[in-house]
């Protein structure tokens, strides 16, 4: 999650290359050798992923006499577990067909995530964050900046992504906190993890992230000090690495099958809503000004999704329960393939 946040540090890089008299077109290609590069390390990094496990025929007693006893129980044990491949067999790019995998309602079946609460919050989360920091800093900042009364040069306009990296890198000592809070309230309760005990972290980053908006609308509207703009992102980013991360782990911890279907609906709603933030952002900021559409109404519409964190940690768990009574729990009962564990 990080490394994908880091992302957003991509203008900063971008701004330097044009400085330094190259064509805007030596961005993609620097970006097009770091993915091929990336191709060429999972190739031999990444391990097969896909495994078909067979049960075995017979299973261990539990009930051992002797010492012969035990022996051929955890010999008849470990025999049922097959060798690990070697590493030029992990290498292969083809591993045959899973004919039990439903290859038609796989894809429909992604989309019924969107009617899921826990879902559709990580979607609207990504989506929202990804329009403010990706889209709304980078477009406005360099056109305030480079105009008077700052009157910066083009080659420092996208500096703003320091302020970025600030607000990630102040977020990362806090990546465990939820984990550890969901331990702490898991020992309480007699070792049993709910999937809302890890949300409590969220509260501080669910006020401080819109604050950053807001500051970051008025010191547009009103050219104050660029340290607001600073300030105003590192607020947002901040937050928003805890919105990124918890949302999606408190998904997974609500519904852990079919995991793979939720990630699809989860990056095309993301990429649809930070989308439609973005298209006609700045047509909206000449026909209303910045504190109207960054501090009004961007802020006011990232406050509302951060403050279904409420609804969540009060009532997640009786719409886990209304949500496993439904027929769309009982069309991913039906078709389930995989459960992935912790």
């Amino acid at each position: 999650m990080v490394a994908l946040c880091l992302g957003s540090t991509g203008p900063l890089y971008a701004g330097y290359m044009l400085a330094g008299g190259y064509s805007w077109k030596l961005y993609f290609y620097v970006v097009f050798a770091f993915a091929v590069a990336l191709l060429i390390v999972a190739f031999f990094v990444v391990e097969e992923t896909s495994y078909k496990r067979v049960s075995p025929a017979t299973s261990p007693q539990l009930t051992l006499t002797t010492d012969k006893v035990a022996d051929s129980s955890h010999t008849e044990f470990a025999s049922s577990i097959p060798p690990r491949k070697t590493f030029a067999q992990q290498l292969k790019v083809w591993n045959g067909v899973d004919h039990e995998q439903e290859f038609w309602i796989m894809i429909p079946r992604s989309f019924t995530y969107f009617l899921v609460p826990q879902v559709l919050w990580v979607a609207t989360s990504f989506g929202i964050y990804i329009g403010l920091g990706a889209l709304a800093f980078n477009y406005t900042f360099p056109l305030k900046i480079t105009a008077p009364p700052y009157s910066w040069s083009e080659t420092n306009s996208g500096l703003i992504t320091i302020a970025t990296l600030l607000g990630f890198l102040l977020a990362l000592p806090f990546l465990s906190s939820s984990d550890r809070l969901a331990a702490h309230y898991t020992r309480k309760n007699g070792g049993i993890r709910e999937a809302e005990m890890r949300l409590g972290v969220m509260l501080p980053a669910m006020i401080i992230a819109p604050a950053g908006v807001i500051l970051y609308g008025l010191a547009a509207q009103n050219n104050l000090h660029w340290i607001a703009y600073f300030f105003g992102v590192a607020m947002d980013q901040w937050g928003a690495l805890f919105y990124f991360s918890f949302t999606l782990a408190y998904a997974v911890d609500s519904y852990n099958a079919n995991t793979s279907e939720m990630l699809i609906a989860m990056n095309l709603g993301k990429q649809a809503i930070s989308f439609g933030m973005g298209i006609y952002l700045l047509d909206w900021i000449l026909a209303n000004g910045f504190a109207v559409t960054i501090s009004g109404i961007f802020a006011a519409v990232l406050l509302a999704n951060n403050l279904v964190l409420l609804i969540f940690m009060f009532w997640g768990k009786r719409i886990r329960i209304f949500m496993s009574r439904t027929w769309l729990a009982r069309l991913h009962r039906r078709t389930i393939k995989n459960v992935e564990v912790a």
